[in-house]
């Protein structure tokens, strides 16, 4: 099966789908696509990352065909597209198609004019054709050296994402790039965000997660020694705590149903910070938390991370966005 990852932790990310898959083999196919040849099904792969989680994997596919670039005409691969859906899918179930390049594009055509020509392919065998939002993908990579073709359902795909790409406009108000992070997140993940609730964001400055908490509904303590957007500073429901974390909580008597953490600190020093403000957390509260693991033994560096959260808190997701740089996004649900 191929997988996509970051490729400064491709190796992180292949530690992980070895472990999942014993005897299993990785090979690299382009700077961030890799190939697993495991005796497992996508489903248990994919099902097994999430539980572990395997963080540093991004998207998942079962590989159907891999042709070398001199072979992988765009007649050919259209022409192998139709049959290998076929035999998965009746005909009239909607299948989104996503394509994308990973390192040298070793053939004449785009991923644009790759995504044209199998939509077209497949919508005259009967199948209609989306971008995303579809039950299953097909997944077209052109690599180093060759083209493939992928299958896998969507929720096993991990992202509705050509290779876990999300691309985001520049939204009306942002206040800052990190805000990116977050709505990445929201794209990705499904989360049962408390309505008209009370937050806290913590590392606010300068109030871009703040600004996104607002417009969700909900009232916020923004935590921080540093300035906040003017544009923050009118609303009634933000509150700026010219603090640190710590100080914070060892004062505030109030309690929250969503904590907020991007602040650029090591990873268990941040979970940790996590850990101690569990207590002025409802029960069931959630936390998002972007944990900055640098290039130093990464994998390691989350396990550790992780289980020191894991400490008062479920771990809901956990894995690199593709707006995350080097670090890691965590959600948590508060225990008891």
């Amino acid at each position: 099966m191929l997988f996509s990852a970051s490729e400064e932790y491709f190796a992180a990310a292949s530690r992980g789908l070895r472990e999942l898959a014993p005897g299993g083999k990785v090979e690299r196919l382009g700077p961030d696509l890799g190939c697993l040849t495991t005796d497992g099904t996508l489903a248990e792969i994919a099902d097994a990352a999430r539980a572990k989680p395997v963080v540093f994997v991004r998207h998942l596919t079962e590989e159907l065909l891999r042709l070398p670039a001199a072979e992988a005409s765009l007649d050919a691969l259209t022409a192998a597209a139709g049959p290998l859906l076929a035999e998965r899918l009746d005909t009239g179930a909607e299948v989104a198609v996503q394509a994308w390049v990973s390192g040298k594009r070793a053939v004449a055509y785009g991923s644009q004019e790759l995504y044209t020509e199998l939509g077209k392919a497949l919508a005259e065998q009967g199948f209609p054709v989306h971008r995303s939002g579809a039950g299953q993908v097909l997944s077209a990579v052109i690599s180093d050296a060759h083209v493939s073709l992928g299958f896998a359902g969507t929720t096993h795909a991990l992202s509705d994402w050509p290779g876990g790409r999300v691309r985001l406009a520049k939204p009306a108000g942002q206040i800052c790039r990190a805000e990116f992070k977050l709505e990445e997140l929201f794209k990705l993940v499904d989360l049962p965000l408390p309505r008209g609730g009370t937050a806290v964001d913590l590392g606010a400055s300068p109030g871009g997660w703040t600004r996104i908490l607002r417009e969700r509904g909900l009232e916020v303590w923004a935590v921080d020694p540093g300035d906040l957007d003017p544009r923050l500073l009118t609303d009634p429901l933000v509150h700026h705590e010219r603090t640190t974390a710590g100080r914070f909580f060892e004062r505030t008597r109030q309690r929250f149903a969503l904590a907020v953490n991007d602040m650029r600190m090591d990873a268990v020093l941040s979970a940790q910070v996590m850990v101690d403000a569990a207590e002025r957390l409802l029960p069931g509260a959630l936390c998002v938390v972007t944990l900055k693991v640098g290039t130093n033994r990464p994998y390691d560096t989350v396990r550790v991370a992780l289980d020191r959260l894991r400490q008062r808190y479920e771990i809901l997701e956990a894995r690199q966005l593709q707006h995350n740089r080097h670090e890691i996004t965590v959600v948590g649900r508060r225990l008891g």
